[in-house]
This record gives structure tokens, sequence and C-alpha cells, in this order.
């Protein structure tokens, strides 16, 4: 069944008229300190535990989910649902879509470099550093390249198992 969801120019009306909601960003830290949605809150798609979270959630009110561009929203959406909630709104293209929308972002004073940067640079050094010393110590230093190419093309590890969710919340009533 497909997501609700809203485009970040409805959103920004929701938010304008305090309508009840709960809005949720589910990056990480940095992504989330390098821009977010005014009074986002932030849950790490990781850290997302929805029986925990809808504990103290009123049914009928919208939970509108967003991230980057809108893959870990609707991973954190599918978790919800396993818990019975039917609140959960997508936000269309996530925090991306928002800023290409020109709406206004929080942003922290300083700039973080996102992981994946970080990951190209240092592999992108250990590369260049490896074919010099190829080149002038032993040809042997020349698998190093080779042997990060091989980690890093080797496929994502498989998604955790997906339990029921028992919790009150979902419910009404515990499950025996």
């Amino acid at each position: 069944m497909q997501a609700r969801s809203v485009s970040p120019s409805q959103l920004s009306v929701i938010l304008a008229t305090n309508q009840p909601h709960e809005l949720i960003d589910v990056r990480i830290p940095p992504e989330f300190a390098a821009a977010h949605v005014p009074g986002a809150t932030l849950i790490p798609l990781d850290d997302l535990r929805p029986s925990n979270f809808l504990e103290p959630h009123r049914s009928g009110i919208p939970i509108f989910i967003i991230c980057q561009s809108g893959a870990r929203a609707r991973k954190a959406i599918d978790q919800l649902k396993v818990c019975c909630c039917s609140d959960a709104v997508l936000v269309e293209g996530g925090t991306q879509a928002w800023i290409d929308a020109r709406l206004p972002v929080d942003r922290r004073t300083f700039t973080v470099i996102p992981i994946v940067r970080q990951v190209q640079i240092v592999v992108g050094s250990l590369s260049v550093i490896s074919a010099l010393l190829a080149l002038t110590v032993s040809v042997w230093f020349a698998l190093i390249p080779l042997l990060l190419a091989a980690v890093f093309s080797l496929p994502e590890p498989p998604a955790p198992v997906e339990w029921p969710c028992y919790s009150l919340a979902c419910h009404g009533t515990a499950l025996t």
C-alpha cells in the first residue's frame, strides 16, 4: 500500500496554520545539523523504535516523516505501519525538495562534510598514495586500490528482520 504524502509546499502551509502534527526527521545528526525543516524533531532511522515512539502519540494527528530525499522516510513509515500506525505521512522529495522549493531551513553555524564525501576523500587519498608508492617503492602497493575497490563494491548487508509489534499503543490491549 502506498504511503500518504505531501509536497514541501503543502507541508509549509500546514506548519504555518499551527494544525496539530508531529514532524520527524530520520536523517543522521550531521545531516540534520547542516539543514532541517524548522520544528522538526531528529530521530535517526537507526534509533527509531516505533512502539516507543507511538506510546505518547494521539491517533489521528499526522506524523510527517522527512529525510534527505525520501528513501529513509519510506523505511520509517514502513516500520510505523508494522505497529498499526496509519498517521504517518511522507514528505515528498525530503529536505532537498524543501530546500529546492526555497522554504526556510534551520542551519547550524558549522559545516559538516557528508559521510559519503568523507569516504570518497579517504579512498581517493589512499589510491593516490598507493599509486605513488607502487611507482617508487614496490609494485605490491598497487594492490591497495584493488582491495579498496573490492571492499566498496560488496553488496549492502540484508535488512534486519522486522518483528510484529505488540505494543499497547498499536492494539490498545496486550496480545498474549
